[in-house]
């Protein structure tokens, strides 16, 4: 590969991944109100899809922050969504998120139990 093909190769990397950047196409979003907006744009079952990802993720980022650790059924569960369909993940994810509820709901604040 010559000089100016390597060149070439690289910008166009380069120009990939900062489309994952802050700022960039796909990168995070800080705004909440603009991230509900473009799930909200997105048809009903990626949508659904979506909503019960942010879920999950609030719930995760929470147990987080607790220094808790996800039940190991929960992380087993989500381990195997990339062999499921939307749909069939939508309906895995929203009954783990009604599971760790009831998990936070049971262990409660006060109680001093770390898992």
């Amino acid at each position: 590969m010559s000089k100016e093909e390597q060149q070439t190769k690289l910008e166009s990397v380069t120009r990939n991944l900062a489309k994952f950047l802050p700022g960039g196409e796909f990168g995070p979003m800080t705004n909440r109100q603009e991230y509900e907006q473009r799930v909200d744009a997105l048809p009903p079952e990626q949508r659904e899809f979506a909503e019960e990802s942010t879920r999950f993720a609030d719930i995760w980022q929470y147990f987080s922050e607790h220094r808790m650790q996800l039940p190991k059924d929960v992380v087993n569960q989500v381990g195997g969504l990339a062999q499921l369909t939307t749909a069939e993940q939508t309906s895995v994810l929203r009954r783990v998120n009604q599971e760790l509820m009831e998990y936070l709901y049971d262990v409660g604040e006060d109680s001093g139990v770390r898992q």
